[in-house]
């Protein structure tokens, strides 16, 4: 296929575009800076040309502000929904108008659309929850609209946290807990709805050529663990104690707003999509996925 990929230099981006490569596909890379070989946007300021777009076979749009670089200030909460429900609203406008629009537009979305539910088990059919995430996460989805008027087979793919040593929550964890320093946050009860970086590729190249699968998709490991068992299995992974926890206060006073919507919510969630499509999981199990991805 001929593929455009926006986000290509993000966590996922960065292992997908290689990936795609690899097993044959044709893939640009839609970019931001001049620097950068690909197709040039500029989703801040709403540029972006029509005719380069023409003739591809999928879109995947990764690209939006990093959540969980800074604070929440309310300038930094301007931009992480501004980059995706403003830049997605623009690409989707822009391929509705295509005389050969992509058959496929796979834009990103996140687990996060579902809120703090508890132990509410949650599958794509569930309504989205509360907070500033959720709103975001909704707005992002939404935005897809103009594609799927257009005709285009949309797919929001609504990622958990993605495991990788190269980056993400992952990557933060690591040094404290090879110091011995890790523990759980809060009660430790919440879920934690993740999926190791090599199953979010697998996953993407499935619903590229599952012509079936549509609308949300949830992009989760079917066993869905709470902090606590995530705490105690990363510190076995790593022959570690984890006995140093983050009280939810302190969690709190250190991230602000961000603590409530990232660390402390607990979304029970469910491949249901994935799986009613008949995609196997490379890594079902979280310490089996750990010490793959950690070489231990």
């Amino acid at each position: 296929m001929k593929i455009l990929v926006s986000g290509s230099t993000g966590l996922v981006g960065c292992a997908l575009v290689p990936f795609l490569t690899q097993h044959g596909h044709l893939v640009t890379r839609l970019v931001r800076s001049k620097e950068q070989p690909g197709i040039l946007w500029n989703p801040a300021g709403g540029l972006i040309s029509s005719t380069p777009f023409e003739g591809f076979d999928a879109m995947i749009h990764l690209a939006g502000e990093n959540i969980a670089s800074g604070r929440w200030t309310d300038e930094k909460k301007k931009l992480i929904r501004d980059s995706r429900v403003r830049g997605t609203q623009l690409l989707s406008e822009t391929l509705a108008r295509l005389k050969q629009p992509p058959q496929t537009f796979i834009s990103a979305s996140a687990v996060g659309y579902y809120g703090d539910r508890g132990n509410e088990i949650l599958n794509e059919e569930r309504p989205p929850g509360k907070g500033f995430l959720a709103d975001v996460c909704r707005g992002w989805e939404t935005a897809t609209a103009p594609a799927t008027q257009k005709g285009i087979r949309v797919v929001n793919m609504r990622f958990g946290m993605i495991l990788s040593p190269a980056g993400g929550a992952l990557a933060k964890m690591l040094l404290p807990f090879k110091m011995g320093m890790g523990g759980k946050i809060g009660s430790g009860n919440q879920y934690m709805s993740w999926i190791a970086l090599d199953d979010v590729l697998g996953a993407i190249s499935h619903v590229l050529t599952t012509l079936s699968l549509r609308g949300p998709v949830n992009v989760v490991a079917p066993r869905v663990v709470t902090n606590r068992e995530y705490t105690k299995t990363l510190g076995r992974v790593l022959s570690r104690p984890t006995i140093l926890p983050m009280p939810a206060l302190v969690a709190k006073l250190a991230f602000g707003e961000m603590a409530d919507d990232l660390l402390l919510s607990s979304q029970r969630v469910e491949p249901t999509a994935l799986f009613k499509n008949n995609y196997n999981f490379r890594f079902p199990n979280l310490e089996g996925a750990l010490r793959h991805l950690l070489h231990s």
